[in-house]
């Protein structure tokens, strides 16, 4: 789950199922009361009919943990914060950023760092299309030292820069889930 829709596309496919919602957050749902005699087989089929899956590896879960975390992050809150990326990762999970970062490595063959740093430069093209910040703004808002910083993080993840990016009127935008 990667956005508020996805949750409530869960919510949906729960309510369904006559499946009673203890918990739900990005990558995560809590179920309260589960038949002991539940249909897994439905449940998944329900999920993949939409685009999801239910993750049983606790590696994966934890991954999945990690992106959901990194997208709220990034996509989902006003402001990023204030500390080390690896502290309010470690912290938000209640895991050892090394744990994280092994875990993380090891299944997506990148680094979180560099995870961030994708999602950050998807929210930025996001925020130009919007023509609503000036890239001063926009800085600020996803914590870059200044603006060159985040200009140069630009063109190195996508080859150009960000005038070039705005005045090409091509917004080739990934989704959230693709990255």
């Amino acid at each position: 789950m990667v956005c508020p829709r996805c949750i409530d596309a869960i919510q949906e496919i729960m309510q369904e199922l006559d499946l009673e919602v203890a918990d739900i957050e990005l990558g995560r749902v809590e179920v309260q009361n589960l038949p002991e005699d539940f249909n897994f087989a439905m449940l998944d089929q329900q999920l993949e009919n939409r685009g999801f899956e239910r993750l049983l590896d606790k590696n994966a879960q934890l991954v999945e943990r990690i992106k959901a975390v990194v997208i709220d992050m990034v996509h989902f809150a006003d402001k990023m914060p204030v500390v080390k990326n690896s502290s309010y990762l470690s912290n938000k999970l209640d895991v050892s950023y090394a744990q994280l970062s092994k875990a993380f490595s090891k299944s997506e063959e990148t680094t979180i760092e560099k995870y961030i740093i994708l999602q950050k430069i998807e929210r930025v093209k996001e925020l130009i299309s919007y023509g609503e910040h000036t890239l001063s703004e926009i800085s600020t808002m996803l914590a870059y030292s200044s603006v060159q910083h985040l200009s140069n993080q630009f063109r190195a993840v996508t080859g150009q820069s960000v005038t070039a990016y705005k005045n090409s009127g091509q917004k080739n935008r990934s989704s959230l889930d693709e990255i």
